[in-house]
Formats: structure tokens, C-alpha cells, sequence
């Protein structure tokens, strides 16, 4: 395996049930990089209603990077007001520019200030932290990266600490709009259609395994959210919702299409069109096949996930939410787990539609208010207090 083609020559596993095998993460090369970018202040804009404005601009890091390297070459985690990379040194300042790109279009566009560095996994081991993977296929083509060694979380310190960050900050000057090809928000917000979306955040303590905690889970909730099982899905057709315009298409352009808006508002329009025409007739259009297309994006997303922690965004009923609320907190108690937690009526999803044709195409589920970025409030909070105890919490496993 070469380091550059590290990723795309990665074997993938198909049944996330598997995804605490241990044995089966690998090493990233220690010449690699981890990009990381999230939004100065992201509280703040949820609370002033704008976090399908964070999502967007999270998503769009990944675009950006994903666009300029490939996305077979690059894994990649979306975490609501941002985003973390891992790519190979090769890449480091094609990827960096992109994210500058990022940074600046958030600024003048969206008025939100995306920090951003790249920073060496070299310097992340010195740490003691490591970033190891498996690659999940989703479906053919379609990958999502699973990462263990609390590289991700030493990353986010660094990103967030003025002097730490200063020699990996990512500044340049007078960079061009990113490539944000194929970033859309074109479906309407996924209701609870059981009362209660949560964002869940949860990561076993040492000597704890990921099986026993999502066991301890599925016994309070009625089904484990690794395995696949209907109740664990989000996006299925029956809970999507898509309008027109839709709601969120003035993100997409303002992103997408911020050199030229009067072209991206006539492309997007008829292509929007184009869409409900084949949704509604189940014809196929052009590169666009609805059957398969709705078939895909049902297992296309990130409502589950491994980035340093075990990452759900489930549907739950007052009573199942109540449940999990007990099992997490006693957990918590027994210094078994670490968790944070939000909820809220409904989810966003944003994609990244790289090659319809191709069913090249993810779909990145956040809960709404606030989502994964209250949830990891919550989480560091009590990560800090457990680690006040003298207790470790590591990696699923």
C-alpha cells in the first residue's frame, strides 16, 4: 500500500454491526495531515436560527477538499459546524487552499468565521493520540471513513487554542472560490415522525467495549442502532419532503454559486424542476433515475459513524428517548461510557451529489438547533468531569 494511496487502497467493510473490530483499523502514514475547520461561535448562530447556515458551511469544507483531491483519497467526518480531513502530505497544500477558499466564502457570504489548520498526525502521536481507520462502504462507490485514537479530539484542541494552533493555522491571501460542485440543500428538514430526534455522542471508558454499551442501549430503546434494522434509518422515502423552490435553496446558491447567483438560482431551479418531475412520475431523467436514486440515499448517510467516538442520529418516541436517557447516565455513574446528547423535532440533511449517473452521491444528518455541536458541548463537559475522577475513556471497541 502506498502512503499517498493509502485510503482508496483500503479494504472496506460493508456491516457496521463489525465497526468495533479493533484489529481491523489501520494506521494512518505518519507524514499525514489532519485538516481540520469548524466555526468560530457556532452557538451563537443557532441560537439566531442559522444552523442549516453551519451545516451548509461544514458540508462545504468537505466539498471543497473532497472536489480538489478525490474522494477516494480523502476520509473524511462531518461534525455539524465543521468538519476533520485526513490526507496525505502530497495533498496538504491543494487541501489547505481549499479550506482557505472555505473560509473566506463563509466570511463575506454567510458571515460566519470558519477557523481552519492542518495539522501533522505526526505531531498528533507526540501527543499521544493516533488516527486509525476503516473504510465503511455504503453502497458501491460510496464510502464513509471510521476513525479511532483520540487523534480527532486532540486535532479539535489544537484547532481551538490560539497559541497551540498557531503554526498549523491555514491563512492565504486572496484565495479563488472554492470548488463547490455538487453541495446542495435541496430536501426539506426529515420530522420526528416518533417525537424525538436525538444527536448522540457516546464512547466507551477503558476496558469497556462498544458491543456492551450499544447492548445496554438496545436493551432500553427496543433495537441496536449498529445493525440494520429499519428503526435505525432516517432518510427513507417516506420521510422525505421536497418542495418548490425549496427552503433551503438560497445556502446552496449563496455557497455554490457565489461568483455567478443569477446563473446558480436558473440552474438550480431547473434542476429542482427537473426533480419533482421524475419523483412524481418515477421516470427517469437524463443521468437521474428516481427508483435507484431514493434507494441510495437510504443508505448513503452519516446518521451513524465513528470519529474518536460512536456518532447516532436516531428517531426516537418519548418513551425510548427516556430509556436511553437512564441507560446513558448510568453508564455515565458507573464510569463506563462518556455521552452527550440533544434533541429536537427534526433533522437536517445536506449532500454532496458528486456523479448522479454514477450514484456517486452522501448525504451529511444533523439534528436541528444545534445537533452534533450541542451534543459534543455536552459530551466535552462530561468528558472534562470524568476526567477530574481519574478514569480514561478511550476508543470504541
Amino acid at each position: 500500500m502506498s502512503p499517498d494511496n493509502f485510503y482508496s487502497e483500503l479494504p472496506s467493510f460493508s456491516d457496521f454491526h463489525k465497526v468495533g473490530d479493533l484489529d481491523d483499523y489501520r494506521p494512518v502514514p505518519d507524514d499525514w495531515y489532519v485538516l481540520a475547520a469548524d466555526i468560530v461561535s457556532s452557538s451563537k448562530a443557532v441560537s439566531d436560527g442559522r444552523y442549516k447556515d453551519v451545516n451548509m458551511v461544514g458540508a462545504a469544507v468537505i466539498a471543497a477538499v473532497v472536489n480538489r483531491l478525490g474522494r477516494d483519497r480523502v476520509p473524511f467526518v462531518f461534525g455539524g459546524d465543521g468538519a476533520m480531513l485526513v490526507v496525505p502530505s502530497s495533498d496538504v497544500e491543494v487541501g489547505s487552499r481549499a479550506l482557505a477558499g472555505v473560509a473566506d466564502l463563509a466570511r463575506s457570504v454567510m458571515e460566519l468565521d470558519l477557523r481552519a489548520a492542518a495539522i501533522p498526525v505526526a505531531r498528533i502521536r507526540e501527543l499521544g493520540g493516533d488516527i486509525r481507520l476503516r473504510k465503511y462502504l455504503l453502497s458501491p462507490g460510496n464510502h464513509l471513513a471510521m476513525i479511532l485514537g483520540d487523534g480527532l479530539e486532540i486535532a479539535d484542541r489544537i484547532l481551538k487554542d490560539e497559541e497551540a494552533v498557531r503554526p498549523y493555522a491555514i491563512a492565504f491571501d486572496d484565495e479563488p472560490l472554492p470548488p463547490l460542485e455538487g453541495l446542495s440543500c435541496r430536501w426539506e428538514p426529515l420530522p420526528a415522525v416518533h417525537g424525538n430526534i436525538v444527536s448522540l455522542i457516546v464512547k466507551p471508558s477503558e476496558g469497556r467495549t462498544l458491543p456492551e454499551i450499544t447492548k445496554q442501549i438496545a436493551a432500553g430503546i427496543g433495537f441496536n442502532p449498529l445493525q440494520e434494522d429499519s428503526r435505525a434509518m432516517l432518510a427513507d422515502k417516506n420521510r422525505l419532503r421536497f418542495r418548490f423552490p425549496p427552503s433551503g435553496l438560497s445556502q446552496e446558491v449563496r455557497m455554490a454559486f457565489a461568483a455567478a447567483p443569477a446563473r446558480g438560482w436558473a440552474t438550480t431551479l431547473f434542476e429542482c424542476l427537473v426533480f419533482l418531475f421524475a419523483q412524481t412520475t418515477g421516470r427517469k431523467v437524463g443521468p437521474l433515475d428516481p427508483t435507484r436514486y431514493f434507494r441510495e440515499l437510504g443508505l448513503n448517510t452519516d446518521h451513524r459513524k465513528v470519529g474518536d467516538s460512536l456518532q447516532l442520529v436516531l428517531d426516537l418516541t418519548d418513551a425510548q428517548l427516556d430509556a436511553l436517557r437512564k441507560s446513558l447516565s448510568d453508564g455515565y455513574e458507573d464510569g463506563a461510557l462518556v455521552y452527550g446528547l440533544h434533541v429536537s423535532s427534526e433533522a437536517l440533511m445536506t449532500c454532496f451529489v458528486e456523479d448522479i449517473a454514477n450514484s456517486r452521491h452522501i448525504h451529511f444528518v444533523d439534528g436541528s438547533n444545534g445537533g452534533m455541536s450541542a451534543a459534543a458541548a455536552e459530551f466535552k463537559k462530561r468528558l472534562a468531569a470524568l476526567a477530574g475522577t481519574g478514569s480514561e475513556v478511550t476508543g470504541p471497541a
